[in-house]
C-alpha cells in the first residue's frame, strides 16, 4: 500500500502564484531561463536555475551555483515572496490545456515506498543528473520540484477529487504557454490517506531524477542524524509529489533528429529504407500507427511502415516505437549505439511539432529527422509492472508541472523530536 502525508507547504501568496511559479528546471537552457526572468526578480527560476544570477560561462555544477540556490531560496522566504503554512495540508492541482484537464493530489510520498518499488519506475537515471539534483536538494534543504506520479483510476479518489475541486480555488491563472493552473487546499487529509492505502502501486511518470535524488538526500540526512532507517519519522524521509489518475494524462511523442546520415548517405538511401517495410513518399509526418515512423530526408517527409508480423508485440520493450526505431534504423544504419551519450542525436518533445523537426534537420544540413507515435500510458504501466526500463526519452508528458507553487521543506537541521512535535 502507498503511504502519503500532508505537509507544511512553502508557497507564494496565492495571489502571486502566476508571477512566482516557473516552468520546471529541465525544459529550458540557461539563456532561455535568463530571458524568462529578465524583469522578474521573484521568479522561482532563481532557485531552480541559480546560474542565471552568476557570470556567463559559470559551470552549472560549481559550488557557487548551489550556494546561490540556497541564498535565493532564503531571500524569497525572508521578503515574503514565499511563505510557509503553519499546519500540514494536502492540495489539488488542476492543469487544463487544449480542452483537456488533469487534476492531481499534491502530497508527500514516502522514500521507503520508492525503495520498495511500491512507487515503480520505467527509466534509468544518469549519475551526473542524480548528483546535480541531490546537491540542489541538500543546498536548499527542500524538494523544490514535485515528482509527477500516476496511478490506475480509483473510484474513491475520483469522488473525493470531484467534491474538493468544486469549492473556491486558492489560485487560478494561465501561464505563458497557454496552460491554465488551478489549486485547492484540503484541510482533512484522512480520506485521501485511507484511499491511497487501497492503491497497490503508483508510477513515476515524469521526475525519475527528482525521485532518485530525494531518496539519496533522505539516506544522507538519516546517516548524519545517526538514524538506521528512513521509515517516515523525519520530514526528509518524504518527498514532494503530485498523483494523477492515469486516464487523464497526455503523452506526446519524443521525436529525434540525427546529425549524421551514416549508411543512408547516397543514392541507395531510399532502397535501404524500403528494405525495412513499406515506404510512402510525401506522407503526413504525424504518426498514429504503431510500428510506423515519419522520416524527414532531403527536404521531404515520408512514412515507413514496418512489417507488422516482424514485431514481437508481446515484448513490452522491443515493441515500443522508440525501440523499433533504434533497433531497425538508428543503430544499424546511422551508427547510434547509445542514445544517452551520442552527440549526434537530439531529442525533440512532441509539443514543438513536426515543423520544428524539419527546421532542425535543415539547419544541421546533412541531418535526418524522425517523428514517432506517442508511447501510451498502458505501455508505460506494463513496462514498470514488468520491472523493466524504457529506452531513453520514450515519453513526453504535457502539460508540465509548474515549479514554485508547492515546495516541501526537509527540516534536516531539526532534531527528530522537533520534527515530530510540529
Amino acid at each position: 500500500m502507498l503511504k502519503i502525508k500532508a505537509f507544511e507547504a512553502v508557497h507564494p501568496p496565492f495571489n502571486r502564484a502566476a508571477s512566482v511559479s516557473s516552468p520546471p528546471y529541465d525544459v529550458m537552457n540557461t539563456d532561455e531561463a535568463k530571458e524568462m526572468v529578465s524583469d522578474n526578480t521573484n521568479s522561482f527560476l532563481h532557485v531552480i536555475r541559480p546560474e542565471i544570477d552568476l557570470p556567463d560561462g559559470t559551470d552549472p555544477h560549481a559550488d557557487a551555483v548551489y550556494e546561490m540556490a540556497s541564498r535565493n531560496f532564503k531571500r524569497l522566504l525572508e521578503d515574503g515572496t514565499l511563505i510557509r503554512d503553519n499546519e500540514p495540508r494536502l492540495f489539488l492541482y488542476r492543469q487544463s490545456m487544449g480542452g483537456s484537464s488533469q487534476i492531481g493530489l499534491v502530497c508527500c510520498c514516502r522514500v521507503q515506498d520508492y525503495l520498495d518499488d511500491i512507487i515503480r519506475k520505467h527509466e534509468r537515471t544518469r549519475p551526473d543528473k542524480e548528483d546535480d539534483r541531490t546537491r540542489h536538494v541538500r543546498a536548499v534543504d527542500a524538494n523544490t520540484g514535485p515528482v509527477f506520479l500516476t496511478y490506475r483510476d480509483h473510484k474513491s479518489l475520483e469522488h473525493l477529487t470531484a467534491v474538493d475541486s468544486s469549492t473556491r480555488p486558492l489560485f487560478h491563472f494561465r501561464s505563458p504557454d497557454g496552460v491554465t493552473h488551478t489549486g485547492w487546499g484540503i484541510t482533512d487529509p484522512a480520506p485521501y490517506i485511507k484511499a491511497f492505502e487501497e492503491v497497490p502501486h503508483v508510477y513515476v511518470a515524469d521526475g525519475h531524477h527528482r525521485s532518485a535524488s530525494a531518496s539519496r538526500a533522505a539516506r544522507d540526512i538519516a546517516n548524519e542524524q545517526a538514524r538506521d532507517s528512513i521509515d517516515g519519522e523525519a520530514e526528509s524521509d518524504w518527498f514532494l509529489s503530485v498523483l494523477f489518475p492515469a486516464s487523464q494524462l497526455t503523452i506526446l511523442p519524443y521525436n529525434r533528429v540525427v546529425k549524421t546520415r551514416g549508411s543512408l548517405t547516397g543514392d541507395d538511401a531510399i532502397d535501404k529504407l524500403r528494405a525495412l517495410g513499406t515506404l510512402h513518399m510525401d506522407a503526413d509526418p504525424e504518426m498514429d500507427r504503431p510500428g510506423s515512423f515519419g522520416i524527414y530526408l532531403d527536404g521531404r517527409w515520408m512514412r515507413l511502415d514496418l512489417d507488422h508480423d516482424s514485431i514481437d508485440w508481446s515484448d513490452p520493450i522491443t515493441s515500443l516505437d522508440v525501440s523499433l526505431l533504434h533497433d531497425r534504423i538508428l543503430e544499424p544504419l546511422l551508427g547510434i549505439e547509445d542514445e544517452r551519450t551520442d552527440p549526434n542525436i537530439e531529442f525533440v518533445g512532441g509539443i514543438r511539432g513536426t515543423d520544428e523537426l524539419a527546421q532542425r534537420a535543415d539547419t544541421h544540413g546533412n541531418a535526418i529527422a524522425f517523428s514517432l507515435k506517442a508511447t501510451t500510458i498502458e505501455q508505460l504501466l506494463d513496462v514498470a509492472d514488468a520491472g523493466l526500463c524504457m529506452p531513453p526519452k520514450s515519453t513526453w508528458f504535457e502539460p508540465k508541472l509548474r515549479s514554485g507553487l508547492f515546495v516541501h521543506a526537509l527540516d534536516s537541521t531539526k532534531t527528530i523530536g522537533k520534527v515530530l512535535s510540529q
